[in-house]
């Protein structure tokens, strides 16, 4: 691809020093777990989200279930998780032994809606995951009002929005808890999978280290049955390095995103053709992704891909349509979640990144625009 939809060396290139004097430090140190890279981190990462606590682990998925462990969630309680989001916010329920129960988003910004939230609770919810989706915080206040009135725990799925504000509040800090993943492609991430959680409650952080630490606080004394899910100092080094130009880099996205917006503005059409993504005014996203929807997505993705342009589809099949939750669906076999598969089916991704650079964008855009034509005076049809 001439423009690929994500490239990952540039971020070494551009600090390569710095990354390589890190990987060095932690070398020479001899210590590669449960280290001073790692506290370093914690508290750098904690202090970057506003929240009093930062517990490192291994992945994303892994935040999501410690995190609900932590809150003794289990066997028969129920979470409450969005119907489009990345398959690992449903797992995180499961692997913690609860149900999820998927509730629609909001198909302005694909978020969880917190509209339909409260029909979806039962005796048995305990918690509710909303995500962060493509980098743009979801609308937190009447979803932690709705949390407080029925005694629930919310749990931010920050893995995609390291940066973002929420009503001038930086997410990771606006729940009891967050998860986060650093996973290599995300706006902070790792050279390998990592993750960590955050909260201001002390009891709970502590909990959290124990759990990802076989259940331990103490070496060789075991409190409750944990898991091996640690944060290595590498990582950790990588991460210091990252984090100290990540709003540099999100600022970066920002420009980008508003130049797409610029560029393909004029051919938005919400009634059925081209849909732009949609910022309310309380949100300031980081643009972890830029995402478009089109009917003819499939196409438009074709046209680009013969182009010589990356893009990805996110997501292409839902959770709920997944062979691992379909055999377990409730409601004859599956749920209806229309909004989640008609946003699997829509939905396309278009190049965004710090080093993706202006003119790149505009050559996408032309590209998103040449289809529209298109697509409008019945070329696209006549072609295939």
């Amino acid at each position: 691809m001439r423009i690929p939809f994500l490239e990952l060396k540039p971020t070494y290139t551009e600090l390569r020093p710095e990354f390589d004097a890190a990987w060095h430090r932690v070398m020479d140190s001899g210590w590669y777990l449960l280290g001073k890279e790692l506290e370093s981190f914690e508290s750098e990462y904690a202090a970057y989200c506003g929240s009093q606590h930062c517990i490192g682990v291994g992945s994303g998925l892994d935040a999501l279930h410690l995190a609900l462990r932590a809150w003794d969630i289990g066997e028969g309680d129920e979470v409450i998780v969005p119907s489009h989001t990345f398959i690992a916010t449903w797992l995180g329920a499961t692997f913690a032994g609860a149900k999820p129960v998927a509730v629609e988003p909001d198909p302005r910004t694909c978020n969880i809606d917190p509209d339909l939230l409260e029909a979806a609770i039962t005796p048995r919810t305990r918690a509710i995951i909303p995500v962060h989706l493509y980098g743009q915080p979801a609308d937190l206040q009447p979803l932690m009002e709705i949390a407080e009135r029925h005694g629930l725990k919310v749990l931010e799925d920050a893995a995609q929005a390291q940066g973002a504000s929420y009503r001038g509040r930086k997410v990771g800090s606006l729940g009891h808890a967050a998860a986060h993943s650093f996973y290599p492609g995300k706006n902070l991430g790792a050279f390998g999978d990592a993750g960590a959680i955050t909260t201001d409650n002390p009891v709970f952080a502590g909990r959290v280290r124990a759990l990802r630490n076989y259940g331990s606080k103490v070496k060789y004394q075991h409190d409750c049955i944990g898991t091996n899910s640690r944060l290595d100092e590498l990582q950790a080094s990588m991460l210091r390095v990252k984090l100290g130009r990540l709003d540099e880099w999100n600022a970066r996205r920002k420009t980008l995103a508003a130049e797409y917006l610029t560029e393909l503005g004029p051919m938005a059409d919400p009634s059925g053709g081209l849909q732009l993504p949609s910022v309310p005014e309380w949100a300031d996203p980081v643009w972890h992704l830029f995402v478009v929807r089109h009917p003819e997505r499939d196409a438009l993705q074709r046209h680009l891909s013969d182009a010589g342009i990356g893009s990805l589809i996110h997501y292409p099949i839902p959770a709920h349509l997944s062979g691992a939750y379909q055999p377990t669906a409730q409601c004859g076999g599956r749920p209806s979640l229309p909004l989640a598969e008609a946003l699997s089916q829509t939905v396309l991704s278009l190049p965004i990144g710090p080093h993706i650079d202006v003119a790149q964008v505009r050559e996408v855009a032309a590209a998103v625009r040449e289809f529209c034509v298109g697509s409008r005076r019945g070329v696209v049809q006549d072609q295939r």
